[in-house]
């Protein structure tokens, strides 16, 4: 990071997408592992994402253990580099905020523009690669439901909808020597990272204190992943239960490991979806087509699967948003069902 005084030394790349680069890197002064990432701001595009990562981020008042903990933002443009905050009076974070609004460049485009963002560094990979490199267990099915379960509730509580919840954006931290040598020891930590879609619903008047009021903020924009996406989102109307859609998504695939194969990166991923002939239509084209299909949960007959569990992935997954039920909701059902059903022992 520029600077005359580099408060991170870069240790290696762990990580590049198609806005940026994700570095492991170290504090100077104490030692500490942090994820830093790189974003070139030579587009609209790029500056919008960037810019929604950061004002999702840094409107969070507090940490979730959950969902990745934005350190520092810092703006550099060719040598010069200053830390960024919201709402900030900087010519240079003007300049960027003018850009997401035009949809054009408004500064001059032979300089170099980066934002880099400080964060937790989460030593385990992504959710979906953790899980499918090893044995389906009841244990981290279970462990992992409840941690995404207590993140969405936590971010929809601080009025953000992610808008792209997948297994690839859901990273692992396993703690101190990676639980003792993958022994018994507690499950990894998850956290909800990859907030360049979210949106930040707060300046709309509704009611900070009111859980639910996130679920009243309309939006038209139609984003995310195919295979997460909800039926509104296909029609580009729709609220933070386009997020509960996701996160049913996410763990249907989860407790019968049902996967598929992504057509450009050819790389196995978690995600339920409908067969139609040989294709495979994610979940929310096909419900938007026909909202009355029945999903055949559990997909696999000789899958075992609670009363409980089945209801809540048919709630979270219906074609109303109406009838899916907010974070707080499918929270508390989950830890009820961990609680009276699930055997943490397998």
């Amino acid at each position: 990071m520029v600077s005359s005084q580099p408060k991170y030394e870069l240790i290696q790349e762990v990580g590049r997408g198609t806005y940026g680069v994700v570095y492991e890197a170290a504090v100077r002064r104490t030692g500490a592992r942090v994820a830093v990432k790189k974003i070139r701001c030579h587009s609209p595009e790029n500056v919008e994402l960037a810019l929604r990562e950061f004002w999702a981020l840094s409107s969070i008042q507090s940490q979730h253990p959950n969902v990745i903990h934005l350190e520092e933002c810092v703006l550099q443009r060719d040598t010069l580099a200053q830390s960024m905050s919201h709402g900030s009076t900087s010519s240079l974070y003007r300049e960027l905020v003018e850009t997401s609004l035009k949809g054009e460049i408004a500064f001059n485009p032979r300089l170099a523009y980066y934002l880099w963002f400080v964060m937790d560094f989460c030593d385990g990979g992504d959710m979906n690669a953790y899980l499918l490199s090893r044995k389906p267990s009841r244990r981290t099915n279970t462990s992992f439901m409840l941690q995404l379960s207590s993140a969405l509730a936590f971010l929809h509580r601080n009025q953000i909808i992610h808008r792209d919840l997948k297994p690839d954006n859901i990273l692992i931290s396993q703690g101190p020597a990676a639980a003792a040598a993958a022994g018994r020891g507690p499950e990894p930590t998850l956290k909800v990272a990859d907030f360049g879609l979210s949106r930040v619903c707060s300046a709309s008047g509704l009611s900070p204190e009111d859980p639910a009021s996130v679920n009243k903020c309309f939006l038209s924009t139609a984003c995310g992943t195919d295979f997460y996406m909800a039926p509104e989102v296909w029609e580009g109307h729709y609220t933070a239960k386009a997020d509960i859609f996701a996160l049913g998504v996410i763990i249907w695939a989860m407790v019968e490991r049902i996967t598929f194969v992504d057509a450009e990166t050819q790389k196995e991923l978690l995600g339920s979806y409908v067969l139609q002939g040989s294709e495979m239509v994610p979940l929310g084209e096909a419900l938007l087509e026909n909202p009355r299909l029945e999903l055949l949960i559990p997909a696999r007959r000789k899958k075992s699967m609670s009363a409980a569990m089945r209801q809540l992935i048919r709630d979270a997954l219906s074609a109303n948003p109406q009838e899916r039920p907010d974070a707080v909701e499918l929270e508390l059902r989950l830890v009820r069902i961990a609680c009276r059903e699930l055997d943490w022992d397998t």
